[in-house]
């Protein structure tokens, strides 16, 4: 073969393994291009889309006037990409430092750069840095442009009054759920319905616009409203901080109802928190002690060891008992240490509830029998839960009827051996209030859509007939006397027919397990006005430690007249028509009803402001109607009329604006 055949043949060759590679890079351009084009374009996009959850807005808690109690408002979830920002800074493609940007970041949040940039350090694609990022805040740190750095949407519960109510409403979680109480027991209702997208992000972590692939909004929670009366809530407040302070207790409860109907005017305890920032205190604090709290009640349980028996007909009001100020049952001697200590001699029924005796009650209670007793204990519904509609609340204890020595049937009737919770109890003693019935007690009013339809309004629940129309009147009639001539004189308000127990109870010592001679818990229940009651009172001071002494009646008697008191005028009925109301106006309030003057408006409002009406002379329930309807709420002092406000009537303001009223009562 010559020379010049050998070229030709390996040139040839040359060329179709050329042609070959030309082929096959050609073919595999077009596999790639067109044949698997459609695969590879979604599996890119795949890579790059992220799903992000969208929070549904949570809804609103309103009281019995329409303020806002508990909303939800938008902020920001700051997080972070370290492995972009590891990659950029090896490339020296970013000229930051990590260190640098943790000072930048920690600055911005208030948060220790030290503790960002262990974050930053960490070999992750990503990782949260902050919640709950006010959005301002959010909006300096994008402006800052750094690389990986993002935010995601939250939503951040805030509850306008702060410490008001505030184990009534309970908290919500960072993911948005409620976990105590209503909060949590309406959070079905409350939290809505989560969406979602699916958006593509750069190299930098940012979305990338017009890129969102699927999407399905969130749905909005419904909203709710309670009981709950500000009005009467805010007497409340005043009577926790007051007694907290003055007695030092360990703790301080209070709760109102409504008799009628089973409706929760309003609870609350000291000590207390802001819900808002819950986790600045331990969750005992966070307890609603008006559910949970278990304790001896004392004698505020003589009210219902009397409708018992007189129920029974095993006593009458007027039946003699002889109390020499002992009583002996082994192994105790039964005196009457919560009240006068005196032996009192022969004296009634009727005597012995006003004089609190406990000998007396102690006899009623053996006449009454430990099968008997424990019957109309459930019947009251001590023992189980009264089913209110918040989370946490607690059984009590009774002490099982095959128990129960004949010790224990003497010391539960004055209110030892068995537990129960403020709830219970103040439920029990509304059924006496109400004419014999129980009622459920209930918190949440009614249920709306976002949209303001009603979903469900609440009703009263009567639970069962407790007691006869008639016993209920004679324990009424008993307890109106103890707040005219017994030991709950401090109660008493001019004009108005109070009926109330005074109550002070050993607590054990948890050291020897017996009674202590130091520790009491002092408590007051009432209701008025008597003969058609509208309000029902509850108040506990726990472990009192005050020159004032223990007794029930001096230290928790004068705050239960105050809620009382206040409920009553707010309600507008008069405390007496030739008498004159306790409440005391001040040397700066007025004795003349102001009248309303017409509003001239400053300017002309826009899209999502309102006139301030003119509220003076108004009462509590009126201006809380007239400033709903403008979408406006309110935060007050005193009792009686509207004597000033501010801003004034006329200013233009933002819808959901707070006006702060000062309320005065007038002289007759």
């Amino acid at each position: 073969m010559s020379n010049r055949t050998k070229y030709f043949s390996r040139d040839r060759w040359v060329q179709v393994v050329l042609l070959l590679g030309i082929l096959l890079v050609l073919g595999r351009l077009v596999l790639l291009q067109v044949v698997q084009a459609p695969d590879l374009k979604a599996k890119g996009i795949e890579r790059r889309t992220t799903d992000q959850s969208l929070p549904p807005d949570r809804g609103t808690i309103y009281d019995a006037q329409g303020n806002v109690l508990a909303q939800s408002i938008p902020v920001k979830e700051i997080y972070a990409d370290p492995k972009i920002l590891s990659d950029l800074i090896s490339k020296g493609q970013l000229k930051r430092t990590k260190e640098e940007i943790s000072i930048e970041l920690g600055t911005i949040l208030g948060i220790d750069s030290k503790a960002i940039l262990d974050k930053l350090n960490k070999d992750l694609k990503w990782i949260s840095l902050a919640h709950q990022v006010d959005i301002k805040k959010a909006e300096q740190i994008m402006a800052l442009k750094i690389p990986g750095v993002g935010h995601d949407e939250e939503e951040k519960r805030i509850y306008p009054m702060g410490m008001f109510a505030a184990s009534t409403l309970g908290i919500v979680n960072r993911e948005g759920h409620g976990v105590e109480g209503v909060e949590y027991f309406y959070d079905k209702e409350l939290f809505g319905k989560p969406g979602f997208q699916s958006q593509e992000r750069d190299t930098k972590a940012s979305f990338i616009q017009d890129t969102l692939h699927q999407s399905a909004p969130s749905s909005h929670g419904n909203s709710i409203s309670l009981t709950i009366d500000s009005s009467i809530q805010y007497f409340i407040e005043q009577e926790l901080d007051q007694a907290y302070q003055s007695t030092k207790a360990d703790s301080v409860t209070i709760l109102a109802m409504d008799p009628m109907t089973g409706r929760i005017l309003g609870m609350g305890s000291r000590p207390s928190f802001d819900p808002t920032d819950y986790n600045k205190v331990t969750p005992e604090v966070r307890r609603n002690l008006a559910i949970s709290m278990s304790y001896e009640p004392g004698s505020t349980f003589k009210i219902i060891t009397g409708a018992a028996a007189l129920e029974e007909g095993i006593i009458n009001l007027n039946e003699t008992f002889e109390d020499p100020g002992y009583l002996n049952i082994p192994p105790r001697r039964i005196t009457n240490w919560d009240s006068d200590q005196k032996p009192h001699g022969n004296i009634t029924f009727s005597e012995g509830m006003k004089l609190s005796s406990n000998v007396v009650l102690a006899q009623v209670g053996r006449k009454l029998g430990k099968e008997k007793f424990n019957t109309y204990l459930k019947a009251f519904g001590f023992g189980s839960k009264t089913g209110v509609d918040i989370s946490g609340e607690e059984t009590g204890l009774l002490l099982p009827q095959a128990k129960i020595l004949e010790i224990d049937i003497a010391t539960m009737s004055f209110g030892q051996a068995n537990s129960v919770t403020p709830i219970q109890l103040l439920s029990a003693i509304s059924a006496v209030a109400n004419g014999g019935t129980l009622y459920r007690p209930y918190v949440v009013d009614k249920i709306t859509n976002p949209d303001g339809q009603l979903l469900k309004q609440q009703k009263p629940y009567p639970v069962r007939q407790v007691i006869s129309k008639s016993t209920a009147l004679q324990i009424t009639q008993i307890l109106q006397e103890v707040v005219n001539d017994g030991t709950g004189q401090l109660a008493k308000i001019p004009g108005v027919n109070v009926a109330g127990k005074t109550g002070t109870a050993q607590k054990v010592d948890p050291k020897t397990g017996e009674y202590s001679s130091t520790d009491y818990i002092a408590t007051f229940a009432a209701y008025a006005p008597a003969e058609d009651p509208k309000i029902a009172v509850l108040i506990i001071i726990d472990t009192p430690r005050t020159e004032e002494g223990h007794q029930g009646g001096t230290l928790a008697g004068p705050r239960a007249k105050g809620i009382i008191e206040g409920a009553l005028q707010y309600y507008g009925l008069p405390v007496a028509n030739d008498t004159q109301s306790t409440v005391t106006i001040s040397p700066s309030d007025s004795a003349v009803r102001p009248t309303p003057q017409p509003v001239i408006p400053e300017r002309t409002p826009i899209e999502g402001e309102v006139i301030i009406p003119e509220l003076l002379g108004m009462t509590m329930r009126q201006v809380g109607e007239t400033l709903a309807k403008s979408e406006l709420h309110f935060n007050f002092t005193g009792s009686g009329l509207a004597q000033q406000q501010s801003p004034q009537a006329g200013k233009v303001v933002t819808k959901g604006t707070t006006i702060n009223i000062k309320f005065s009562p007038l002289s007759q």
